[in-house]
């Protein structure tokens, strides 16, 4: 299949409203893809833009030409050389139309462009997720524009407008493929279908297989079954290798003539969850990882390149899954995703309230993202909504507990814990839609469910105990799950804002605390400024280092009291572990661990040492202790991985302020493969005077080491 791309320069002229004839003058040049914001005219633009491209082509015999628009935000209506093509919504899905009768020697494409900012937060038109409402964007920010490629594809007769495939089957000698596509021919004619699989990221021969067909003038289903000898499966990175075949499917008419064809990656895998607990191509598997935003505010300018680093950061943090929150992220993250063996957890892009208006499209876009998204082997969760909580603006609660506890707090809690149109209705009939589409695949109704005993099952948890004062202090999850196991079973938001590193911050910010704007932090940049300072004492720092540093160990405390905890819990209830949030999407202060400039963040670190597979910690039952109390010190390995460990030994060590060590104490264990959490020994502790004491455990495993260190300020 030829591809001309329709990419480079195009004219654009910001509208009040769309009509027939535009004037010549006032028209703007700009590279496609791209965003409109990114040109310096219109960077705070938000409304209608109209799109021109004009160009040459040249028409071969006998072929079929399409036009495929991959993605524009958010409305669009498509004109070639006058005639109106089609209309669109939506943003992550291609709009096709086939244009072989209308292309001349000279063209005009027209492409009237609406993407206006939800002006009533609380009741959302538009199916853009995070773009359209989130405390994590820079709100002056509007994503639209034609952000993926413009092309015409070249085709015979006959051209491949859809395929499907899934695994059925699998033994050691033989896996069986489901294969189903949709053809679409100029007139009834036979077809040859060629299908092949070839080893794409390791060694073995190619197989193929080839069926004779009768199309009917118009759309043709057609499906069979593929039998693939000594399957190699697809894994995630900690289990094993992220096994592809590249699958490639020819369209043949007449004698030898390639009419069609489409390559892609494809991986043979199984996923199922039980009880929140996963398991993948039948082995269990603790999910730990974290929540990606777009990976960029403007997510045309992302690249596969840069999906790899990042996927590689996750990687290297012992990640093996991500939650693509509330959006579709551009179609390279998931290529990338594919190849780096990282499961995704896929939002669809719903984010808080929105009108019932919405349902109609809301289903037809569930379908598009299914469809589009189907072959991916790095995908296992769909999840339709992300929070469907009335909320009016995330500022509302940063202005403090005057305005937030009223009116809209109490909104707010009896859309989280009684009744929510969005929840109830939208997300149920989605969830239904979703899982007719894909019966393959895990679906959540929405995200952030509690569990209320007869009332609701509930389903992931998102708990920000520690940041949000509303919540509590950290220590207040500890009586929630001991009241609710359910809403541990698999938590997928927690966590704390943090200032990036000393570089990065003052590409966007004073270095003088003195003279930082402290409101334009919080309007443009995500600041949290009075829920940092109700965790911080930040009036204790005298300079931006400080600061920093004492935000991140903040970060770092928070992510570790929870890791701890939900690795506590493996698998007694809890099947998953995800952090929030992975990184900035923008310049930012943030929850995130990674920067806009992909530097990664102390607190990134803590996070890679907190997720180590091989693990020993303690659950402490307070923060600050007395000269003379009893502190229980129960010390827990646990073993993620896959090796089994009959010998290991695990080493508590204490020392004082002076780093004098004042104990040690060595005792034998045992680790097993993907353990639960174990208890080695019950240590007691009593200090006779004040001061600051640490508790250094290692581990000790085969020929590795792994260290984990606490504090514990003992008061007078």
């Amino acid at each position: 299949m030829n591809k001309i791309l329709l990419d480079g320069t195009w004219q654009l002229l910001p509208v009040e409203g769309f009509k027939e004839d535009y004037s010549k003058e006032g028209w703007l040049s700009m590279e496609v893809p791209s965003h409109w914001q990114e040109h310096p005219e219109l960077e705070s633009y938000a409304g209608k833009v109209v799109y021109k491209k004009e160009f040459p082509f040249k028409k071969r015999r006998r072929k079929r030409y399409r036009l495929r628009l991959n993605g524009t935000f958010y409305w669009s209506n498509v004109y070639l050389n006058g005639h109106l093509l089609g209309k669109n919504e939506g943003y992550f899905f291609p709009q096709e139309y086939e244009v072989t009768r209308l292309l001349h020697k000279e063209n005009t494409l027209l492409v009237e462009v609406e993407c206006p900012n939800e002006e009533k937060k609380t009741e959302k038109r538009m199916i853009t997720g995070v773009f359209s409402h989130w405390d994590c964007l820079d709100p002056a920010s509007n994503p639209g524009g034609i952000w993926l490629p413009v092309e015409i594809l070249e085709s015979g007769a006959v051209y491949l407008k859809g395929e499907r495939f899934q695994m059925i089957e699998v033994s050691r000698k033989s896996a069986l493929v489901s294969a189903s596509l949709l053809l679409d021919a100029a007139q009834p004619l036979s077809a040859k279908i060629r299908i092949t699989f070839t080893p794409h990221n390791f060694p073995g021969q190619p197989r193929a297989w080839e069926k004779e067909l009768e199309l009917a003038e118009g759309e043709n289903e057609w499906a069979t079954t593929l039998e693939i000898a000594n399957p190699r499966l697809w894994w995630t990175h900690d289990l094993g290798h992220p096994n592809l075949y590249r699958v490639r499917i020819e369209v043949i008419t007449g004698r030898r003539t390639r009419s069609d064809e489409v390559e892609f990656n494809f991986g043979l895998r199984t996923f199922e969850m039980r009880e929140w607990i996963a398991y993948l191509n039948g082995k269990r598997l603790f999910l730990k990882g974290n929540n990606y935003p777009p990976g960029d505010i403007r997510m045309a300018r992302m690249t596969y390149e840069v999906y790899q680093r990042d996927l590689q950061l996750a990687k290297d943090a012992h990640m093996n899954m991500l939650r693509v929150h509330a959006h579709v992220e551009h179609p390279a993250f998931y290529e990338a995703a594919d190849e780096a063996g990282i499961l995704l957890w896929q939002d669809f892009p719903l984010q808080w309230h929105y009108r019932k208006e919405v349902l109609p499209q809301a289903l037809r876009q569930v379908e598009k993202m299914i469809g589009l998204l189907f072959n991916h082997p790095s995908i296992v969760i769909w999840c339709m909504h992300n929070e469907p909580l009335w909320i009016a603006e995330t500022t509302e609660a940063l202005a403090g507990r005057r305005r937030f506890l009223r009116w809209n707090f109490l909104r707010m809690l009896w859309s989280l814990f009684v009744y929510s149109w969005n929840r109830e209705v939208l997300d149920s009939r989605l969830k239904q839609q979703a899982k007719r589409l894909d019966p393959t695949r895990f679906v959540v109704r929405s995200s952030g469910e509690w569990a209320l005993g007869l009332w609701r099952c509930g389903t992931d948890g998102h708990h920000y105990h520690g940041w949000y004062p509303a919540s509590g202090p950290r220590r207040a999850f500890d009586n929630l799950h001991r009241r609710s196991s359910k809403n541990i079973r698999f938590v997928t938001e927690f966590g704390a804002q943090s200032f990036p590193n000393y570089e990065s911050s003052i590409k966007f910010m004073d270095s003088d605390l003195e003279r930082i704007d402290w409101r334009h932090l919080e309007e443009r940049h995500s600041l949290q400024w009075g829920n940092m300072q109700h965790w911080i004492d930040a009036q204790g720092y005298k300079d931006l280092s400080q600061l920093i540093e004492a935000s991140q160990d903040y970060q770092s405390q928070v992510n570790r009291f929870f890791i701890d905890r939900l690795r506590f819990h493996k698998y007694r209830p809890t099947g998953g572990v995800l952090a929030f949030l992975f990184l900035d999407p923008n310049p930012a202060i943030q929850w995130s661990v990674i920067d806009y400039w992909r530097v990664p963040k102390r607190s990134y670190y803590a996070l890679k040492h907190a997720f180590h597979p091989q693990y020993v910690f303690t659950l402490l039952e307070k923060d600050v202790f007395k000269v003379g109390e009893k502190i229980v010190t129960p010390i827990y390995i646990v073993n993620d991985g896959q090796n089994n460990y009959d010998k290991v030994e695990v080493i508590a060590e204490v020392f004082n302020a002076q780093n004098v060590r004042t104990l040690h104490a060595a005792f034998p264990s045992r680790l097993g493969a993907d353990s639960e959490a174990k208890l080695v020994q019950n240590l007691t502790l009593r200090f006779p005077s004040p001061g600051e004491r640490r508790l250094v455990l290692t581990l000790r495993y085969g020929e590795e080491e792994f260290q984990n260190e606490y504090r514990l300020p003992i008061e007078g």
